[in-house]
């Protein structure tokens, strides 16, 4: 799994309700996410179809992955497939951001 950014934590934060802490490993923060997830899982899982739906996590392959691995903690599976979408969401707005540093400011809008 690749290295969270600083920025992951806060965004988290907002889009789950949750608390985590900014200094955090990697580790601890998929254990905490999946223990979340898990808690979702068995008191209002329809709070957790609609976090993944907001969140835009595929169905398809969290279905794929549920599927794969079926004796896995189904929470940690969710909070990395989590964690995953938002980095990907994170180095997509940073490479937009790259690419709209080198417009001439006449050409933008």
């Amino acid at each position: 799994m690749m290295e969270y950014s600083k920025e992951l934590i806060p965004i988290l934060n907002a889009d789950l309700a949750i608390d985590m802490p900014a200094e955090i490993s990697n580790q601890e923060l998929l254990q905490r996410l999946a223990g979340y997830i898990n808690h979702l899982i068995v008191r209002d899982f329809n709070q957790l179809v609609s976090i993944l739906y907001r969140l835009d996590v595929s169905e398809n392959k969290l279905k794929q992955m549920l599927n794969d691995n079926s004796d896995e903690d189904a929470g940690k599976i969710i909070a990395a497939l989590i964690i995953e979408r938002q980095l990907q969401k994170i180095k997509s707005r940073q490479q937009f951001k790259q690419r709209d540093n080198t417009i001439d400011e006449n050409e933008k809008w």
